[in-house]
């Protein structure tokens, strides 16, 4: 499976991709009516026309070239080489007998070298919907990345010269802007109140066939790819040159700026993905303001909560966002986060996936003091962090040092040592023990050799006969959660003691 970005579209693959998407459209859209025949007699396909003849106008298509070298030939600008093969066999520098600098030819007298050249060749199409009467044009990054030219055409045919104001490729968000006034901006929606099922239109060039429209549902919300940003996916059919184009709903607003396909073939498979609006204009307020985007960061590394690390850590949902690393001295740790901390809000916004959280402290203004949430040991924890400013440093691995003898393996298939006390200064722990060999059932949950356990169900681990007096009293009937670091990472690691 593919994450694509909708980027350029050659020219020459227009006619046969576009034949191909227009069969697919039209029988799913036929599947889809029948479908809802079936079960719903009462409702039809909505008429989409007014909603595209109001909003159609405003979106643009988008070229853009980029330069390429020129190719010099050795027999000068333009001609051939017939030499060209003997190069290969023997080097750059061969001369031909008989010629100039060659055996048995004239002495030869270096000319100037030729200044390098370029030349200037369509790159590809996008689209892009216009935000502001004053020429502001909103699109994807990747549509205007390494382009040395951009031009966009209205509807009515007229071509400008278009400049960047500023781009995002985190967000994948572009600003660009012509020079012209009287334009009609497309109304800007609330891609917080979508909901899955609502109709939704793309309005766009795919292929280069500029002004297409498709239609489809809203397949789910806050999709979640890796990505900085959660995705509004659709069933909307987008190809290559539909980047940047807007996702619009039935009341004529925009919600969403199609950016990418999931696909096994390259192609639309039914599967596409749209940057919510809400997201993309908070960035454009910032290139417009700023030309770049300012973003607040706190030094965490985070991992999610599975449902097995919930219910040992006693939260009441697979909420939050598990901290595996705090960087030292960083915001978080000054304000006193630590490693094996789920973070379950920030700023009063509530974290209900991993994702969650660095797009809320993205969107945060460094220097601000917020307040924020942890679950620790069993029960809720605020704590204020000032938000720093990205990006972040690197931070330190851990070394494994000198390993001292093991006892023999518990219940949960682990045999542990001392921590070294040079493992114990670069990791900045006090207590732990250090896994020395690993059994079943701690095999399996994915235990190895060097981890370093830090906690048990929220009792810290502070040597191995400790640790073994807390292995013993453990329920073998309910899985322990474990406090693991792994080099300078931390993760939750749930193991159901051997009876």
């Amino acid at each position: 499976m593919q994450l694509i970005r909708l980027g350029s579209t050659p020219m020459k693959r227009i006619a046969a991709c576009a034949a191909a998407s227009v069969a697919m459209a039209l029988a799913v859209a036929g599947t889809a009516v029948n479908a809802q025949s079936s079960v719903a007699p009462t409702l039809s396909v909505p008429d989409f026309t007014q909603v595209v003849e109001q909003t159609e106008g405003s979106v643009v298509n988008i070229r853009t070239t980029e330069s390429v070298p020129v190719r010099r030939s050795p027999m000068g600008p333009g001609g051939n080489d017939p030499y060209e093969m003997f190069r290969w066999f023997f080097g750059p520098d061969f001369v031909p007998p008989g010629m100039p600098g060659g055996p048995g030819g004239p002495r030869q007298r270096n000319a100037p070298t030729p200044p390098e050249q370029e030349r200037t060749v369509p790159r590809g199409v996008g689209s892009g919907f216009i935000i502001s009467a004053d020429g502001y044009i909103l699109t994807n990054n990747h549509v205007v990345a390494k382009s040395n030219g951009i031009f966009v055409t209205l509807t009515s045919g007229k071509e400008y010269k278009a400049k960047v104001i500023g781009t995002d490729p985190r967000t994948d968000v572009a600003l660009i802007k012509i020079d012209a006034e009287g334009l009609t901006p497309l109304p800007i929606g609330d891609s917080t109140k979508l909901k899955k099922g609502q109709w939704v239109l793309a309005i766009g060039s795919p292929f280069g066939l500029d002004s297409t429209v498709t239609s489809g549902i809203v397949s789910a919300i806050n999709r979640d790819t890796g990505d900085y940003l959660p995705f509004i996916q659709t069933d909307v059919a987008v190809n290559p040159g539909n980047s940047g184009g807007p996702l619009i709903n039935l009341a004529g607003q925009v919600v969403g700026v199609n950016s990418q396909i999931i696909s096994q073939s390259g192609g639309f498979m039914g599967i596409s993905l749209a940057i919510p609006i809400d997201e993309a204009m908070r960035v454009v307020d910032q290139l417009k303001a700023h030309g770049k985007v300012t973003r607040g960061r706190i030094g965490v590394q985070i991992g999610s909560v599975s449902e097995d690390v919930a219910k040992a850590i006693g939260l009441e949902n697979a909420k939050g966002a598990m901290v595996s690393n705090v960087e030292p001295s960083g915001p978080a740790a000054q304000a006193g986060v630590r490693s094996g901390d789920v973070i379950t809000s920030f700023d009063g916004k509530q974290i209900s996936q991993m994702s969650d959280l660095p797009r809320i402290v993205g969107g945060t203004k460094p220097g601000n003091r917020v307040p924020m949430e942890v679950w620790r040991k069993g029960k809720t924890v605020t704590l204020h962090v000032k938000v720093g400013e990205m990006p972040s440093g690197d931070e330190p691995s851990a070394e494994q040092g000198e390993q001292p003898k093991a006892e023999a393996a518990d219940v949960l298939g682990l045999k542990v040592i001392e921590v070294s006390d040079a493992v114990r200064e670069k990791l900045d722990i006090k207590g732990g023990v250090q896994v020395a060999q690993v059994e079943e059932p701690a095999a399996t949950a994915g235990l190895a050799p060097g981890d370093i356990i830090v906690t048990i169900n929220d009792v810290d681990i502070t040597s191995p006969s400790q640790y073994a007096k807390v292995v013993s009293g453990l329920n073998k009937s309910r899985a322990a959660a474990l406090l693991v670091m792994r080099g300078d990472q931390s993760q939750w690691i749930t193991i159901t003691p051997r009876k």
